[in-house]
């Protein structure tokens, strides 16, 4: 198995732990205000994984921790959009718009780093489009996330491990300042919660942008993007089975879109074919 493909099951890992993630947000929303949740996990995610990787974390280099700040305030924006959608919208929904940086990641892609997509890729591109709508803040912000940390996992002074922890610290601590300021932070109430937000901080948030961090050294930015279009597709199994929410048949249609879109970049179609003959 090829080190990318290694990459890209890694990533499918942390897209199901993201899948999971918005009921686990619906859940915790009604006992915690969205910016002191998102405090609360991103926190949680911080100090876990850099207690586990204490270690490594030393001899962190001044480039490191400048790439973070960027990085990580890209993904307070994402986040803020995010939790906000969960509470306005159905999880569902929620999932299906939070994907949309498959489309603009490469378009920012071309933009700054100028790297042009593919046929193979264009055409999964065309087709995630055609199964999801509009969403500007979330899309632009996570697709911002994608390029940037694309842009630091090539830099031979970035120490991906540890990018991947401190943009955890600096979406947590933004977080918390922003809930000072604008809610009344306080901490889960019963034992639901507080397991909701732990799997949040720990497994969604810490295992999940450490392996997109540490895995984006082997593929690019449009690569990643593409494979997260099958966060939508967990959050909505998820929300059928434990939420018991039923998607409209366009809704359906958009899932299948983009599961195609994935395959359409995944497999050798060259392969294939020649095998076939």
């Amino acid at each position: 198995m090829s080190r990318q493909r290694k990459a890209d099951l890694l990533l499918v890992l942390a897209t199901a732990f993201w899948g999971v993630s918005y009921y686990l947000l619906d859940l915790c929303l009604t006992e915690l205000q969205p910016l002191t949740l998102n405090a609360f996990r991103f926190l949680t995610a911080f100090f876990v994984l850099g207690a586990i990787f204490f270690r490594k974390l030393r001899g962190l280099s001044r480039r490191t921790l400048l790439a973070s700040i960027p990085i990580g305030l890209c993904l307070v924006l994402t986040y803020i959009g995010c939790t906000y959608g969960v509470l306005y919208t159905s999880l569902s929904n929620a999932g299906f718009i939070c994907a949309l940086p498959v489309v603009v990641t490469p378009l920012l892609e071309w933009l700054f780093l100028r790297k042009r997509p593919d046929r193979r890729l264009a055409v999964a591109l065309v087709l995630c489009t055609v199964g999801m709508g509009l969403c500007l803040l979330c899309a632009v912000a996570y697709a911002g996330d994608l390029v940037l940390t694309d842009r630091a996992v090539h830099d031979p002074q970035v120490n991906a491990l540890q990018l991947g922890i401190l943009q955890l610290g600096v979406v947590g601590f933004v977080m918390l300042g922003l809930s000072f300021l604008l809610e009344k932070p306080c901490l889960p109430q019963t034992p639901a919660v507080w397991g909701a937000a732990l799997f949040l901080g720990v497994f969604c948030s810490g295992v999940g942008f450490v392996i997109q961090t540490v895995q984006q050294q082997y593929t690019s930015a449009s690569h990643v993007g593409l494979i997260f279009t099958l966060e939508p597709v967990f959050s909505a199994i998820v929300a059928y089975f434990f939420a018991h929410e039923v998607l409209q048949l366009r809704g359906y249609i958009g899932a299948a879109l983009m599961m195609v879109s994935l395959l359409v970049m995944e497999l050798d179609w060259k392969s294939l074919l020649r095998r076939r003959e």
